[in-house]
C-alpha cells in the first residue's frame, strides 16, 4: 500500500529528510523575510471586466480619482483673524512637503481673472500674506462668498464648517512614502490645533487607505501570536505533555514561514485577507498534529512499541488527514476561480499553505517524536479520561436511543435557520470593516453631515466625435445632468466643464457673480478663445475634457451609504441620465473608484455564491471517491450544510449582512467541517471491512475513538478562529465569530446526525459490506 510504503520510507530515511525540511523551510524563511504590505486598494473585479476596463482607461485620460486627503475643521469664528491666518498657514506649509502637489482651502484660494492684454485667463491666489486685520479677513470673507464656484466645496452652507483639500503626487499615493506624508501633514495639522482647540476631522481615500494598512500589520502580528498562543494552551491542557506543544507549534511556523514565502515568490502583498493567512495556518495545521499524536498514543499504549506506533500512524491516518486538508484546501481554492484579484491571491496561497503544513506535520512529527522518550502514562492513557469518556458515552446513548429527537431538532433548527436566512440583506461600504466608534469612521461622519461625502464619483460622457463636448446643446445637457444628480442628498455639488465655463463668464465680466452662468452662443467663442490662451498649467478645462475633446468627467463627492443603498440609486440614474442623453448618441457612463468598489462588491457576492457551489461540488465529488455510493455522499454532505444553514439564519436574526468578507465563511467552514466528517467515516469504514461487528458496534467504536479527536480539534477550531474577536475590522470579528460557531455546530452534527444517518441506513449499508470489503482503496484506508 501507499502509505505504507511512505511511512516506511520517512522512518528509514528519517534524518536526510529532516535535514531536507529545515532547508526548504529556511529558503522559505528567507523568502518570508522580504513580505511587504500593500499600499493600494487591490483589484476587486477582473482586469477583464468590461466597467474596469473602462474605469482604467478613464483614469488614462483624466488622471487617478483618489488621490486627495482631506482636513475638515468647524468652528462658529472660521473667519476670525488668528485662526483665518493660521489656517492660511497650515495650508502653505503643507504644501511644501515633498509629494504635495495641490492645497486648496479657504485660506488657501484662487480667483481667476481676465488678462485683457493676453487675452487670457489667469488663477491668482485669494492672498498671498497673513491678514494684518481682521477689517482684512472680513474683505477676503466676502470676496470668498463672491465665488459661486467653491460654494459648497470648501466651506459649508452654514459658513461654520470648511475643508482642506490636499493633493498628493499620483506617482506616490501607492508607495510606501504615503505613509510618511501623510505622517507629516497629521504632525502639522497638530500643531494647528495646539493653537486652537477646535476638532480637526481627517479623510480621503490615501488617508483611509493608510489607516487600515496600519491596522493589517498591527494586526498581523497580533493574531499570529494570539493563534499560536491559544493553541499551544491547549494543546497542553489536552495532551499534558511539553513535547506535545512545543514540536506542534514549532511545525505550524515552519508552514506560516512557507506561506510568507510563498506571497513573495508569487509577488503577493500583504493585504487584509492574506494577513489572516499564518493565523488561519496554525489554526488550521495543530489539529494535524492533534490527530496524528492521539492516534500515536493510542497506538502505543495498545503496543508499547514507539517505532511500530509510528508506523502505523502514517500508515492508518495519512490518507485521512490528506483527504481531511484536501477538502479544506478546496473550500479556499475555489476562491481562485472569482477571477477577483484580492480573492485569487488569497484563496491560491491559503489552500497551497494549508497542503505544505500538512505535508510537514505527517512527515515532521513522527521524525521528531521518533528520537523522543517514550510516551508517558499521561500521553497514552488520554482516551480514558474520565470526562471525555462520559460525554461520548452520553452521545452514543443520544445516537442509539434518540435518533427521532435528533432528526426532530435537526428540523426545527432548519425550519428556523431558513426563515433567518430569508431576512439576511445583501450590503458593504466602502469602509465596511472599521468599526462604528473608530475616529475615522466619525471623521468621515462629519464630511458627509456638511459636505455630503467625500468618497470620488465621477460621470463620463462620451460624445463619439471630435469636439463634441464644446457643442453648446451638450453643454447645456451636462449642465441638466449635474443639477439632477447634486439633487439627491447623497451627492455634493459637482465639479465639472460647466462649472468652468461658467466661473470662466464670471471672471470674462469682471467677478460679476450675476454672471455665473453658461456662456450663450455669442459669449462662447470669445470665452473658450480665452481658455486656450491660458496655457496648459493654468488651462482649468484640461482637467475636464480629453484630448479631442470628445470626452467629459463630471465629478462628485459621495457619502458612504452602503451597496445595497447605491445600487438601487445608481439604477434609479441611469434611465434619468439616458432621458437627457440619447444612448444611441451618447455613452454615459457612472464610474469613479466608488462606483467600481461597488460594483466589484457585487461581482464578489455573485461569484462567491459560485464558489460555495463548487466547494459542495468538489467535497460531494471527493466524498464519492472515498465512500461510492449516493446515499454515502449524501449522509457525509448534510451534517456539514446543516451548519451553513443555521449560521445564515443567525445571520438574519443579528442583521449581519452578506459581504465579502461574510460570504466567505461559508466555502471557509464547508472545506474545515468536512474534515470531522471523513475523520468519522474512514474509520467507520475501516471497521466496517474487517467485518465481525454490527452497524451499532462499529459506530460506537467510531464514537468513542474518533470522537476525542473531533472533539479536541473543534475546540482548537473554535478558540483559534475566536480570536478574530479582538480584530479592529468589522468583517474579521464576524467572520472569526461566525466560522466558530458552524465549525463547532459542525462538530456536533457530525457526531450525532452523521453517526444517526449511518444506523438508520444499517441495512443499505450491509448489503454493501461485502462490496466494501473487496474494495482495495478502503483497505488502504
Amino acid at each position: 500500500m501507499v502509505w505504507k510504503k511512505l511511512a516506511h520510507l520517512i522512518l528509514k530515511n528519517r534524518l536526510i529528510i529532516l535535514l531536507a525540511v529545515l532547508v526548504f523551510s529556511a529558503f522559505m524563511a528567507f523568502e518570508a523575510s522580504k513580505v511587504r504590505l500593500t499600499y493600494n486598494a487591490g483589484k476587486i473585479l477582473p482586469v477583464t471586466d468590461s466597467a474596469y476596463i473602462r474605469f482604467t482607461q478613464f483614469r488614462k485620460t483624466f488622471g487617478e480619482d483618489a488621490t486627495a486627503m482631506v482636513i475638515g475643521i468647524e468652528a462658529p469664528d472660521l473667519f476670525q483673524k488668528d485662526l483665518f491666518n493660521d489656517w492660511y498657514a497650515l495650508g502653505n506649509s503643507i504644501k511644501k512637503t515633498k509629494g504635495i502637489t495641490a492645497v486648496v482651502s479657504i485660506a488657501n484660494i484662487y480667483k481667476l481673472q481676465k488678462d485683457t492684454l493676453a487675452h487670457a485667463f489667469v488663477l491668482k491666489p485669494l492672498m498671498t500674506k497673513l491678514l494684518p486685520t481682521q477689517q482684512a479677513v472680513d474683505s477676503i470673507k466676502q470676496q470668498i462668498l463672491a465665488q459661486p464656484f467653491y460654494s459648497q466645496l470648501i466651506l459649508s452652507q452654514n459658513h461654520q464648517a470648511t475643508v482642506m483639500a490636499i493633493t498628493l503626487d499620483p506617482k506616490v499615493v501607492n508607495t510606501p512614502a504615503r505613509g510618511k506624508i501623510l505622517d507629516t501633514i497629521l504632525q502639522k495639522a497638530n500643531g494647528f490645533h495646539r493653537a486652537h482647540p477646535v476638532n480637526i476631522h481627517y479623510s480621503g481615500q490615501p488617508y483611509i487607505r493608510t489607516i487600515v494598512s496600519n491596522l493589517v500589520s498591527r494586526e498581523f502580528v497580533l493574531f499570529l501570536g494570539l493563534s499560536i498562543g491559544i493553541t499551544a494552551i491547549i494543546l497542553l491542557l489536552f495532551f499534558r505533555s511539553v513535547y506535545s506543544v512545543i514540536f506542534p507549534v514549532i511545525v505550524v511556523i515552519l508552514g506560516v514561514m512557507c506561506s510568507l514565502g510563498l506571497l513573495v515568490l508569487k509577488h503577493y502583498d500583504i493585504t487584509l485577507l492574506t494577513g489572516i493567512i499564518p493565523p488561519l495556518i496554525v489554526i488550521i495545521g495543530i489539529p494535524n498534529s492533534i490527530f496524528i499524536l492521539n492516534k500515536y498514543y493510542r497506538e502505543f499504549g495498545l503496543t508499547g512499541d514507539k517505532m511500530q506506533a509510528l508506523h502505523t500512524v502514517i500508515e492508518k491516518t495519512g490518507i485521512t488527514t490528506f483527504i481531511a486538508n484536501v477538502t479544506t484546501a478546496i473550500g479556499f481554492g475555489v476562491l481562485c476561480f472569482t477571477n477577483s484579484q484580492i480573492l485569487t491571491e488569497f484563496g491560491l496561497v491559503a489552500s497551497i499553505s494549508i497542503m505544505v503544513t500538512f505535508a510537514l506535520t505527517l512527515i515532521l512529527i513522527p521524525i521528531i517524536f521518533s528520537y523522543l522518550p517514550d510516551p508517558g502514562a499521561k500521553q497514552s492513557g488520554i482516551k480514558d479520561r474520565r470526562f471525555m469518556q462520559q460525554l461520548l458515552l452520553k452521545v452514543d446513548f443520544l445516537v442509539h436511543n434518540r435518533r427521532r429527537l435528533i432528526y426532530a431538532g435537526t428540523v426545527i433548527i432548519l425550519l428556523v435557520g431558513g426563515y433567518g436566512l430569508s431576512r439576511i440583506v445583501v450590503n458593504s461600504y466602502i469602509v465596511d470593516d472599521l468599526p462604528q466608534d473608530s475616529s475615522t469612521i466619525r471623521d468621515l461622519r462629519f464630511f458627509e453631515h456638511n459636505f455630503e461625502g467625500v468618497l470620488p464619483m465621477d460621470v463620463s460622457i462620451d460624445t463619439r466625435h471630435k469636439n463634441g463636448v464644446m457643442n453648446l446643446g451638450v453643454v447645456n445637457k451636462i449642465n441638466r445632468l449635474e443639477d439632477m444628480i447634486s439633487a439627491y442628498p447623497e451627492f455634493n455639488r459637482s465639479i465639472s466643464l460647466t462649472q468652468v465655463l461658467k466661473y470662466s463668464t464670471q471672471a470674462f465680466y469682471g467677478g460679476d457673480t450675476n454672471y455665473y452662468r453658461i456662456p450663450n452662443s455669442m459669449e462662447q467663442n470669445f470665452i473658450l478663445s480665452y481658455a486656450a490662451n491660458s496655457g496648459k498649467n493654468n488651462n482649468m478645462l484640461h482637467n475636464y475634457l480629453d484630448s479631442n475633446k470628445q470626452v467629459t468627467r463630471v465629478s462628485f463627492q459621495m457619502a458612504d451609504i452602503g451597496s445595497k443603498k447605491l445600487n438601487a440609486l445608481f439604477s434609479e440614474l441611469q434611465p434619468r441620465i439616458d432621458s437627457i442623453f440619447n444612448p444611441a448618441k451618447y455613452h454615459v457612463e457612472l464610474t469613479g473608484s466608488s462606483v467600481i468598489f461597488v460594483k466589484g462588491a457585487n461581482y464578489m457576492v455573485k461569484n462567491l455564491y459560485q464558489s460555495l457551489a463548487l466547494a459542495i461540488a468538489l467535497i460531494a465529488i471527493v466524498m464519492w471517491i472515498l465512500f461510492r455510493g449516493f446515499k454515502m455522499v449524501a449522509i457525509s454532505i448534510l451534517p456539514n450544510l446543516i451548519p451553513l444553514v443555521i449560521t445564515a439564519g443567525l445571520m438574519g436574526f443579528l442583521g449581519i449582512p452578506l459581504k465579502p468578507s461574510t460570504i466567505l465563511i461559508f466555502s471557509i467552514a464547508m472545506g474545515i467541517s468536512s474534515d470531522q466528517t471523513i475523520y468519522f467515516l474512514t474509520r467507520y469504514r475501516q471497521e466496517l471491512s474487517q467485518g465481525g461487528k454490527t452497524i451499532s458496534q462499529i459506530v460506537s467504536d467510531t464514537i468513542h475513538e474518533t470522537g476525542i479527536s473531533m472533539i479536541y480539534i473543534a475546540t482548537i477550531l473554535f478558540f483559534g478562529f475566536g480570536i478574530f474577536a479582538a480584530s479592529t475590522f468589522g468583517g474579521t470579528v464576524v467572520l472569526g465569530i461566525l466560522l466558530s460557531f458552524t465549525l463547532l455546530t459542525a462538530m456536533i452534527c457530525n457526531l450525532t446526525l452523521l453517526p444517526a444517518f449511518l444506523l438508520s441506513f444499517e441495512k443499505s449499508i450491509l448489503g454493501k459490506k461485502g462490496a466494501i470489503a473487496m474494495d482495495a482503496a478502503a483497505q488502504d484506508i
